[in-house]
């Protein structure tokens, strides 16, 4: 509830503000223009990809655990599912067409 100890909510700011507070140079145009901006995008990149929260191996093995066992669920259900209703589609047929 809104008042009663909640944290307030937090205002996520627009690219553009991001942009302007950026403190980059103005933008180059040509090779230079381009290389810059790929500096920036990869020293952007090194810095984003230390803030990540990686999981552990323990983690990974059971998500990884748990995506295959539902694939194969899954793939068991489609297939009764097909093989039930081709049954029951094929039925219909043979029953129309000694008619």
């Amino acid at each position: 509830m809104p008042g009663q100890g909640s944290k307030p909510d937090r205002q996520v700011p627009s690219m553009a503000t991001i942009a302007a507070s950026s403190g980059s140079q103005p933008e180059k145009k040509g090779m230079a223009g381009w290389l810059a901006a790929a500096r920036e995008y990869v020293a952007d990149l090194k810095a984003e990809m230390r803030r990540v929260t990686w999981p552990t191996r323990q983690q990974v093995q059971a998500t990884t655990a748990v995506v295959i066992a539902a694939v194969f669920l899954f793939a068991a259900y489609f297939a009764a599912v097909d093989m039930l209703l081709g049954r029951a589609i094929t039925k219909i047929f043979d029953s129309l067409a000694r008619r």
